[in-house]
């Protein structure tokens, strides 16, 4: 039986926010980053965030979008653990509340099947066009269904506050440099700056060569 291996992308992937990361290459950088900040304090929510952002990239081009993709400051790795869960046979999804005009580009790299929020540049921001933690929990089982997979098949790799209903809805999760809230929900931890690592303690977990934190057994 294959595998499913489910990745978070910001924090997670991505070292930092795509959001900052994009607008930082726009020339935008300290804008988007307050709004940032004020999300992260809980100042403003989802739709207003958006309402804020969106106009900081109207009229990007997707020669831009692809150079600051190019430019942002990955974890090691992505595309050689995108490689190998192909190489296996096994599938690979990045779920992210980030834009989905940025996401699917890691389909460039090797992912498999993308989801992130439906904003577009300088476009409008709603709810219908969020993805929230609790979809990450929805979509996760619904490509287990699309498989043939049960939840001990798949593995979460994530890092924050977006992940928390996914990793307390799996048995199998590695928290990625994460904060002490996630790091105390995940069957396993990893620090450090190569995907590639955090990847062998997931296979691990799915083998069942890695214990199991008490909770998750």
């Amino acid at each position: 039986m294959t595998k499913l291996h489910v990745f978070d992308m910001d924090g997670t992937l991505l070292r930092g926010a795509a959001s900052v990361e994009l607008s930082r290459h726009l020339g935008r950088f300290e804008e988007a980053n307050a709004v940032e900040e004020a999300w992260l304090r809980g100042e403003v929510g989802e739709v207003r965030f958006w309402e804020l952002v969106l106009p900081l990239w109207d009229g990007v081009s997707e020669d831009e979008i692809d150079r600051a993709f190019e430019a942002c400051p990955w974890i090691d790795g992505v595309a050689e653990v995108f490689a190998d869960i192909e190489s296996r046979g096994e599938h690979s999804a990045v779920i992210s509340q980030s834009p989905l005009f940025f996401v699917r580009r890691l389909q460039r790299w090797g992912a498999g099947a993308v989801f992130g929020a439906g904003v577009e540049p300088g476009g409008r921001a709603g709810e219908d066009l969020l993805l929230t933690v609790e979809d990450k929990v929805s979509i996760t089982d619904r490509l287990v269904v699309e498989r043939g997979l049960t939840h001990d098949d798949c593995v979460a790799y994530g890092d924050s506050t977006s992940d928390v209903g996914l990793f307390g809805h799996l048995r199998r999760t590695v928290a990625v440099n994460a904060t002490p809230r996630l790091r105390a929900l995940a069957a396993a931890v990893y620090e450090g700056p190569d995907l590639r690592e955090a990847y062998a303690i997931g296979r691990d977990l799915l083998a069942g060569r890695a214990l199991l934190s008490p909770e998750r057994s």
